[in-house]
């Protein structure tokens, strides 16, 4: 049975929906999911469990996350990205660079976000989006939100069919889970008063995953390459090795010694590994002992066939 991660470089237009339903057939198992929704708009890594890797994706849904994307200045829309209606314009002619960069620098840091009104955030019960397509006014709640970096790498004006001049701004940003890069992009128009949205964006890397890692579905269709469950914890994961002791009693969800650091939580666990480098279990340390939060049973031994039997 595979189990493990596939690093998939989504396609613009798919839903993320779409890349698990894909890759379901590819794997052969309904046993699959994905580590953070990716907007049909944008391209680049998705992070894909299969089977019992599908274990690990709570882990790597808050993990950092880095884009290259491009925001247009001078130009608002219903979903803060190009796909959205347009709702306003106005005229870059007055925005000089050096305003541009300081709008940047003040949208870098820890900051109180708003969510996109079209995100999928659930609000009593529904998706924002789907109650924004119904015609609904939603006002999502500021979030914190931390921008390890926003970088710029070109600054490029053009005008509108109406004559009027944009400015479009090609960025790296490096983020907390949890940041809408749309929403940094009408921030940035805002704060400059000429509005702004997301023209293209391209997710780079999930944690400690990234592109160079990831295959097209049109690659995966014709190799499918599956990162083991075991090499997807050790790069997730602090280490605990285990003597054959230790890995016997946490096969049977008991408790053994805490790790000498003592610092492993449920929220972020060490992956522990048998003698021959088996995933057993993630461990959360508790006083002198350390338990299991999840343990990874080995997979069932096939039964003989016909020709096996007759040659024992």
């Amino acid at each position: 049975m595979l189990s493990g991660l596939v690093i998939v470089d989504k396609p613009q237009g798919w839903t993320s929906h779409d890349v698990v339903g894909r890759m379901r057939r590819l794997a052969g198992t309904r046993k699959v999911g994905h580590a953070g929704t990716l907007d049909p708009m944008a391209t680049g890594v998705l992070v894909v469990g299969v089977n019992k890797a599908t274990r690990l994706l709570t882990y790597i849904v808050g993990t950092s996350k880095s884009y290259d994307a491009t925001m247009r200045l001078g130009a608002t829309t219903v979903t803060d990205d190009a796909e959205g209606e347009v709702t306003h314009t106005a005229s870059t002619t007055a925005v000089i660079d050096d305003a541009i960069r300081a709008g940047i620098t003040a949208l870098t840091g820890a900051i109180s976000q708003v969510p996109s009104s079209v995100s999928a955030i659930k609000v009593n019960g529904e998706r924002a989006y789907a109650r924004v397509r119904s015609g609904e006014e939603v006002k999502l709640a500021a979030r914190p939100v931390t921008i390890h970096s926003f970088d710029v790498h070109q600054i490029r004006r053009g005008h509108h069919e109406s004559g009027l001049e944009y400015i479009d701004v090609d960025v790296t940003v490096e983020c907390s889970s949890g940041t809408y890069i749309r929403a940094l992009a009408r921030d940035l128009g805002a704060g400059l008063n000429v509005g702004g949205h997301l023209t293209a964006l391209r997710r780079t890397s999930v944690g400690p995953y990234s592109l160079e890692q990831a295959r097209t579905l049109e690659q995966l269709a014709e190799n499918l390459e599956i990162l083991d469950i075991a090499d997807a914890a050790r790069a997730l994961m602090p280490v605990r090795e285990l003597t054959a002791e230790e890995a016997t009693e946490l096969s049977f969800g008991r408790r053994i010694p805490a790790s000498e650091q003592g610092l492993h939580t449920a929220q972020n666990p060490a992956a522990a590994f048998s003698p021959d480098g088996t995933l057993v279990a993630l461990l959360a340390d508790a006083g002198k002992h350390a338990k299991p939060v999840l343990v990874f049973p080995p997979d069932p031994t096939p039964a003989p066939t016909a020709d096996q039997e007759s040659d024992s």
